[in-house]
Parts: structure tokens; C-alpha cells; sequence
């Protein structure tokens, strides 16, 4: 799982996510791309069993690149707690992604391959997707 080595502050706002991404809107890297239509927070888990998934499609071929890092702690009280007594501590790390991210980058497999597996990742996903080819 991905995870921050340090970070500055051990309890971040949530904040408010408007706007499209324009900084890991295009393809860069690879082929064929994974692309993002709606907002909202992708946790490390997550990101994880897509990868698994795409790599287990392609049968560990190509070339893969995640082009999202969750470094967002998100804090989450214990079940039968009662509220007040402070902010929770940090329970695991989402990304925060907005539409038009690229989410992951594969390269080296025929087209066919790529869509079942990107098709496989985005079931993974909370968030609805889009595959896209270079231009």
C-alpha cells in the first residue's frame, strides 16, 4: 500500500474540492490511460487492488504507471465512541482526485488487454472512469 514516509501535519481539514484537475490531465507516459469523471477521495487501499487487478489482466506484462499518490490522512473515530473529545486520529490516506485525472498509465499491451484491464480497476474504484488512448 502506498503511504507518506512524513508528513507535516498529522491531521489535516477536509477541505473543498471544486474545479477541474489541470496539472495529470493528459497522457504522458504511457499508451492508454485511466481517466477520472467525478470527484472525490481514492484511498490507498484502493489504489492498490486496481493495480493488482491490471497487472493480473495484462499476466504481469507492459508497463504500468500510477499517477496519483494518497497523501491526505483521513481521520475516523473508533465504532461505539461517543462524539466530542477531539479530532480522531488518522485511520488510513486517500488521494484527492478531481474530474479529468489521470489515474493510472500502461504501456507495452495490445489495446484489448488494456481496456479489460482498466475495465477490471475501474470496478475497483469508487469513482467513475474513462479509458483513453493517446493522441
Amino acid at each position: 500500500m502506498l503511504l507518506p514516509k512524513k508528513v507535516k501535519f498529522r491531521k489535516v481539514h477536509r477541505g473543498i474540492s471544486k474545479g477541474l484537475a489541470i496539472r495529470g490531465s493528459t497522457v504522458s507516459f504511457g499508451e492508454y490511460a485511466l481517466k477520472v469523471l467525478d470527484r472525490g477521495l481514492i484511498t490507498s487501499r484502493q489504489i492498490e487492488s486496481a493495480r493488482k487487478a491490471i497487472t493480473h489482466k495484462t499476466k504481469r506484462g507492459g508497463k504500468l504507471w500510477i499517477r496519483i499518490f494518497p497523501d491526505k490522512p483521513v481521520a475516523k473515530k473508533p465504532p461505539e465512541t461517543r462524539m466530542g473529545s477531539g479530532k480522531a486520529p488518522t485511520d488510513h490516506y486517500a488521494a484527492h482526485v478531481k474530474p479529468g485525472r489521470i489515474v493510472f498509465e500502461l504501456a507495452g499491451v495490445t489495446e484489448e488487454t488494456a481496456r479489460k484491464a482498466f475495465a477490471t480497476a475501474s470496478a475497483k474504484l469508487p469513482i467513475k472512469t474513462k479509458f483513453i488512448i493517446k493522441d
